[in-house]
């Protein structure tokens, strides 16, 4: 049985990864179209990503977007997770509930809800557009990480912290901030990841000047299926890899740094 079990898991492994290692070879084709086997190998389509105003606009975008997200995301978030924790007030559930929609409602009815929104501000076609919708998709994340990282940490440290003549924001930012970092360090991260590989909200909201990086794949699947958008992608799947890389370091350090009792140590 153990070992049905290894096979079955390296199948579904194998099943899962496969479409996503594809891109890979297709990245490095020396074919004008996406064919396997390729013809060749070549690092032409690197090179015509790297070079492409078209491209680098886009990720330079994507970056702008993503960057401003976590920032104002992990800053809503933390401080709503927080009031949250530390508030005595019924229907915490349900307003938990509430501020998690984003993540359960279908991504196609948020953006088109977004566009007539902004429709009536005149934040379509617009960067700061973007952002504040990828900021009101990604506080969901922020707020949950947080929240969940809020449950081991001890409300009267503040007590002691005020008793001993803190204001409120030094003792937010000695005494918990530091106990809770990892968990507001992987929000941001999320945050950001959410933002970078959005595609719906921005085919509404941006413009050509504000095209994405999925948003120019995109648009280059529609006008013209070349190997530069497999350049983009795996570009696209290493980010993915690092931010997964740097997510499980960050909470391996917060659980390493978090201290243990013994039950059996006398106090």
């Amino acid at each position: 049985m153990n070992i049905a079990l290894r096979i079955a898991t390296v199948l579904v492994l194998l099943f899962l990864i496969a479409p996503i290692a594809v891109i890979f070879p297709l990245s490095f084709s020396s074919g004008e179209l996406l064919t396997l086997p390729t013809p060749g190998w070549s690092w032409r389509w690197y090179d015509d990503f790297f070079t492409s105003g078209k491209w680098l606009l886009a990720t330079r975008n994507s970056f702008i977007v993503g960057i401003a997200t976590a920032f104002f995301a992990t800053l809503l978030g933390t401080l709503c997770a927080l009031g949250i924790f530390l508030g005595r007030f019924r229907g915490k559930a349900v307003l938990i509930a509430l501020l998690a929609m984003p993540m359960v409602v279908p991504v196609i009815v948020a953006a088109v809800a977004v566009y007539f929104a902004f429709t009536f501000v005149g934040l379509n076609n617009t960067l700061t557009g973007l952002i504040v919708a990828h900021t009101v998709l990604s506080v969901p994340y922020v707020l949950l990480t947080v929240l969940a990282t809020l449950q081991t940490f001890d409300a009267n440290l503040l007590k002691a912290a005020a008793t001993l003549g803190a204001p409120p924001h030094i003792a937010f930012r000695r005494v918990v901030l530091p106990l809770i970092a990892p968990g507001v360090a992987t929000g941001a991260l999320f945050a950001f990841a959410t933002s970078f590989d959005e595609l719906v909200v921005a085919i509404f909201v941006s413009g050509p000047e504000q095209f994405t990086l999925p948003r120019q794949m995109y648009a280059g699947i529609r006008e013209f299926l070349s190997p530069t958008i497999a350049a983009a992608a795996v570009l696209l799947v290493v980010c993915s890899i690092v931010f997964l890389i740097a997510s499980e370091m960050i909470r391996a350090r917060g659980t390493v740094r978090t201290p243990t009792v013994d039950p059996a140590e006398p106090n």
